[in-house]
């Protein structure tokens, strides 16, 4: 979510960009989902472009803000999560694994019932969906998406997860007062971040057996 179409265009092409890197630079198959967010959270935001431009309304671009901010967010973390955790780590990433698949579906049922709506607020935009129980999918949710970087076993991603939950609360707080919506900052700094971890991950040498030695 940026403060306008252009600065939401401008932003969600960096970072899909970005997300085009992480991807070719990605040598494990178990670290796609992950290394693909950033192309992911570029086009949401591309998306919402698109809501600006209709001026909000219950379109065909509000719909889809709404399928990747909401189920889709809700299961990809966890799953890319756990396919890149290192081995020890995976037994407790299956806990917010079971929490977002749940929010997943609950989210997917409550957009394929309910009309969802977008209304431009300033520098905003506002969202309405209807859904009851508010604050307990909220709490599932970032238990599903922060949670599982935290929990990941993995320096890289635990960094991650304090930024995307330290960035979330900031952009909350300003998206609730109305004031700007800056999650598109959030979401560019996250995307460097993720490229690092990547490149990070790719300097990795499996460590192989030592040959034995001929006496």
């Amino acid at each position: 979510m940026c403060w306008s179409a252009k600065a939401d265009l401008v932003a969600g092409a960096s970072v899909a960009a970005v997300g085009v890197a992480c991807v070719a630079r990605t040598k494990r198959r178990g670290e796609v989902l992950l290394a693909a967010l950033p192309l992911l959270l570029g086009a949401h935001q591309i998306v919402e472009s698109a809501v600006w431009a209709a001026g909000g309304g219950s379109g065909p671009a509000t719909l889809a803000w709404a399928v990747i901010a909401l189920p889709l967010l809700a299961l990809w973390v966890p799953v890319g999560v756990l396919c890149a955790a290192p081995p020890r780590a995976r037994p407790r990433l299956a806990v917010p694994l079971a929490v977002g698949a749940v929010i997943a579906a609950v989210l997917a049922h409550a957009l394929a019932v309910r009309p969802v709506t977008a209304e431009i607020r300033g520098h905003t935009v506002g969202y309405g969906i209807g859904l009851s129980h508010g604050r307990l999918l909220i709490a599932g949710y970032l238990v599903a998406t922060v949670g599982s970087l935290l929990l990941s076993g993995d320096r890289g991603l635990l960094a991650l997860g304090v930024l995307v939950g330290a960035g979330a609360v900031v952009c909350w707080a300003l998206w609730r007062w109305e004031f700007i919506s800056t999650w598109c900052a959030v979401a560019a700094v996250c995307s460097v971040v993720v490229f690092a971890w990547v490149s990070g991950r790719r300097r990795e040498r499996p460590r192989t057996p030592e040959s034995p030695t001929l006496v």
